[in-house]
């Protein structure tokens, strides 16, 4: 008897461990079946032109490898709640040059938000990214919904707009149908609701400040690249903006080796977080880039987060790691529509 009721102290102390374990996470997005919070299987397939893109990647003008964007270029992310203010979101009017940059196909006067976006609710302190692409996030976990948008800005009059706008669910797949937001062959997802180009969610992917902090990222990264392929994606991808013939298809899971000794690298513990993730649940290809880059939350608008000392974005880290110990592993399905204004401004990301 004195054994039994030992026994069952001892298992209601390991249930309360596991229990605090699991509270102590932090919440990941989008539901636990979701394909962004699969880890790769250990047989997974790589895919036979795998070695092919790797070549590809190594021409990278800069001669860097993957690095971190987390201080611009990237997506910040705000919490909100019933008590945030909920405001309209205006469309942004396309200018005579935007329209000769992004009008390929139909004639559009604006970019696009996606079904039921509005009213938004964004906090007073809430920053949109610093450079020119001015992403934001916001997220709601008592109504389980996230909002994205691109170019995102407030006027002068104190209201604000946005390029894109998308509102889809916290306990979702993360993935968007680009057939029922009616994306048109050849044209930008932007004129269709999605933030990114690959019409991903923009929150998808992203190195959260929390995760890190808390020693564990448990779902796929995000990143972008130089070398996307033209008209070719897969899923999770809805769409892409890719112009180089035989590139990467967005939507591509690239690996990190997962028998690779991370110790030669000298990364932090921070960066031996993400550098884990990738090894485990590998990064999707979501957008077009002037590089390489995995995408970590912006801390805009959280004077107490910070990611200096923690990741390094081009000066050493992750970005220390050759090309050579990735690989893509295996593309099924791919998808043959897409944007072709990359294609006709491939200039600016060639240079």
């Amino acid at each position: 008897m004195h054994k039994s009721i030992l026994s069952l102290l001892f298992f209601a102390m390991l249930l309360a461990c596991s229990q605090q374990t699991t509270m102590q996470r932090p919440r990941r997005f989008f539901s636990d079946q979701s394909f962004w919070n699969q880890p790769i299987p250990a047989d997974a397939e790589i895919d036979p032109r795998s070695p092919q893109w790797i070549e590809m990647l190594k021409q990278e003008p800069t001669g860097e490898y993957f690095g971190i964007n987390c201080r611009r270029f990237t997506i910040p992310v705000y919490e909100v709640d019933e008590n945030t203010p909920l405001v309209r979101v205006a469309y942004h009017y396309l200018t005579p040059e935007e329209k000769q940059t992004w009008v390929t196909v139909a004639d559009r006067d604006r970019f696009g938000h996606g079904p039921d976006f509005n009213p938004v609710p964004i906090p007073a302190e809430a920053v949109p990214d610093s450079a020119s692409d001015m992403h934001c996030a916001v997220v709601d976990w008592q109504r389980k919904l996230a909002w994205d948008m691109w170019g995102l800005r407030r006027l002068a009059d104190g209201s604000w707009e946005s390029n894109t706008g998308m509102v889809y669910r916290l306990d979702g797949d993360g993935v968007f149908d680009g057939f029922q937001l009616g994306y048109v062959d050849g044209e930008s997802v932007h004129f269709h609701g999605p933030s990114r180009a690959a019409g991903v969610p923009a929150i998808a992917g992203l190195i959260m400040y929390d995760e890190v902090m808390a020693g564990e990222i448990r779902h796929k990264l995000s990143c972008a690249t130089r070398y996307a392929a033209y008209k070719e994606f897969v899923y999770p991808a809805s769409w892409t903006d890719g112009f180089v013939d035989g590139g990467i298809p967005e939507g591509a899971v690239i690996q990190l080796d997962p028998q690779l000794d991370l110790t030669p690298f000298g990364l932090t513990p921070e960066e031996t977080v993400v550098a884990r993730a990738l090894q485990r649940y590998g990064m999707v290809v979501v957008d077009v880039a002037g590089g390489q880059p995995i995408y970590a939350e912006g801390l805009y608008g959280h004077p107490g987060k910070s990611w200096e000392g923690k990741l390094r974005e081009w000066d050493g880290g992750i970005n220390a790691i050759p090309y050579d110990h990735y690989r893509v592993l295996k593309i099924k399905n791919p998808q043959n529509r897409g944007d072709e204004r990359s294609r006709r401004n491939r200039r600016y990301w060639e240079d």
